[in-house]
């Protein structure tokens, strides 16, 4: 008597995971660890760090003993006064690495790999703006500790530092969504980086960073007047002095949740598109 031998019916439920599924990471998770992939790539290439370190040191000393004998007739002095200036364009130009590193990651296809992963969407770009702010930190940092090596002494002393760092830090996070926008658009980062320097180099450098606006010609005065590189510069100083006024505070509070504001809704609505 012949038999058969049937095997049984599987239907490939076998070879799914029978675990409950985890959960979704949370907003703050998933910004967190993008924020540290970020601060990795530092890591892996370290050079990312000469625009923190070595350049602020340049700048400084360039600036105080070229310029501080025939603008103030003495470098102590004028390092008082230029010091908070320096900081204020460093920081500033540092911002358009944010834009560089997410037109990087746009055209190497790491987006598209964010696509495919539930995460909370706008992580990618809070992320990166977080890790940012340690630059902005570092930088800073390293221009204090410098200016008080070679004299540097606020009147405010301590808290003046702290309140004028933590309003450019403010005003930075915010410009930094204009190069992010520019991140989707531009082709290469060589190109974001070149439209950038086109924007930033003229309000850094026509502004009261180096000189008070009363020594320039009245046409070229009444620009700088009102570039607002210029007012947060006169800010910062007012904080390190301990002479701020409600006046010198606001317009930049005013300028970062201008620029947030505009900025940051267009900068998302691309990235979806992008996405």
């Amino acid at each position: 008597m012949q038999t058969t031998c049937q095997r049984p019916h599987r239907t490939g439920r076998h070879v799914l995971p029978t675990r409950a599924r985890p959960a979704r990471p949370s907003p703050l998770s998933t910004t967190i660890t993008l924020a540290w992939r970020a601060i990795l790539k530092i890591k892996h290439v370290p050079e990312q760090l000469f625009d923190v370190t070595a350049y602020p040191v340049i700048f400084l000393l360039m600036f105080t003993y070229l310029f501080g004998g025939a603008l103030a007739e003495s470098t102590a002095a004028y390092l008082q006064f230029v010091l908070p200036g320096i900081l204020v364009m460093m920081v500033v130009m540092i911002t358009i690495y944010t834009g560089v590193g997410m037109n990087t990651d746009v055209k190497k296809g790491v987006f598209d790999r964010f696509r495919s992963l539930p995460i909370w969407r706008p992580s990618v770009i809070v992320g990166a703006l977080t890790a940012d702010v340690g630059r902005y930190l570092m930088a800073s940092a390293v221009i204090l500790l410098l200016g008080v090596i070679l004299g540097f002494r606020p009147e405010n002393g301590a808290l003046g530092i702290l309140l004028a760092v933590l309003l450019l830090v403010v005003f930075a996070s915010a410009l930094s969504w204009i190069w992010i926008l520019l991140a989707f658009i531009m082709r290469t980062p060589e190109s974001l980086m070149i439209a950038s320097f086109m924007v930033l180099f003229p309000l850094t450098f026509v502004s009261n960073v180096l000189v008070p606006p009363e020594t320039m010609p009245a046409w070229l005065e009444s620009f700088v007047n009102v570039n607002p590189i210029t007012h947060l510069v006169t800010a910062v100083r007012a904080l390190m002095s301990g002479t701020a006024t409600l006046d010198e505070i606001w317009p930049i509070l005013l300028a970062s949740a201008a620029l947030l504001a505009v900025f940051s809704p267009l900068t998302m609505w691309l990235y979806g598109r992008k996405q």
